[in-house]
């Protein structure tokens, strides 16, 4: 089973899984991209799962529909509407890809009905997180609080360490410069920048990335960590609690240039 980014639009993912004779693809936003894919490799569409309603995650899937195999299906989250007919999801359902299966966990914070996908059974599990977990960030909270963000942040980084994140937009460097405001002294992310800037200086993607080293350099995996509490406290953070930090970082990244 191999792992494909396939990038689309200016910063996004589309994540593709094939066994060099039939595919699966996450959230595609741009059908355009999974058409070129698919042809180049000679592949079937086996199926598409979709992790969250927003058009950068789902407006390609009317345009793929026509290439699915038959009895294959589009998978969402049953909280967020998708466009055309899917199959709905919820928290702990498991969906089978490859002989392998997908937990469904249910993520809100980012969107109301976000969901991701991990597959346990690899010497490294895979996690599709959408925008609810990137690597040295974590989306904006549109729709949920940020209480549910910080818990759903907190799902995700409770999975085990080789876990190989898997998110769909490239931000990492964006993110990395903003988690250096926040914990300057950090050794791992100041060494995983370095890594960083030459990937992509490279054209080459910054994931996926393993989930242990989000917990060592993701500040919004790290709310508990002196310096990221000390920094969100200077950005007006009126406890040490886990939700109180988390809410002062992620305004601050919002504004953050």
């Amino acid at each position: 089973m191999d792992l494909v980014a396939l990038p689309a639009f200016s910063d996004n993912y589309i994540w593709m899984l094939h066994d060099a004779a039939s595919a699966w693809v996450v959230d595609p936003g741009d059908a355009a991209p999974v058409h070129s894919a698919l042809d180049a490799r000679g592949l079937e569409l086996a199926g598409i799962l979709v992790t969250h309603h927003h058009a950068d995650h789902v407006g390609g899937i009317d345009g793929l529909r026509a290439r699915l195999v038959p009895g294959a299906a589009v998978h969402g989250p049953a909280r967020e509407r998708i466009p055309g007919a899917f199959v709905p999801h919820a928290d702990g359902d498991v969906i089978r890809l490859f002989g392998r299966h997908f937990e469904v966990i249910d993520v809100p914070g980012h969107t109301a009905g976000h969901v991701a996908y991990v597959q346990r059974e690899a010497a490294a599990p895979l996690l599709f997180a959408g925008d609810t977990l990137f690597s040295a960030g974590c989306g904006r909270v549109f729709e949920g609080t940020p209480a549910q963000m910080a818990a759903s942040l907190a799902r995700l980084a409770a999975l085990p360490a080789d876990t190989r994140l898997c998110c769909a937009h490239e931000y990492t460097l964006a993110n990395l410069r903003f988690a250096a405001a926040v914990e300057p002294d950090n050794a791992a992310l100041a060494a995983h920048r370095t890594r960083c800037d030459a990937l992509r200086a490279a054209g080459r993607p910054t994931l996926p990335g393993a989930l242990g080293l989000e917990l060592e350099i993701n500040p919004f995996l790290r709310c508990r960590a002196p310096q990221v509490v000390a920094s969100a406290r200077a950005q007006g953070a009126t406890d040490d609690d886990a939700v109180s930090v988390f809410t002062a970082l992620r305004e601050w990244k919002n504004r953050f240039r």
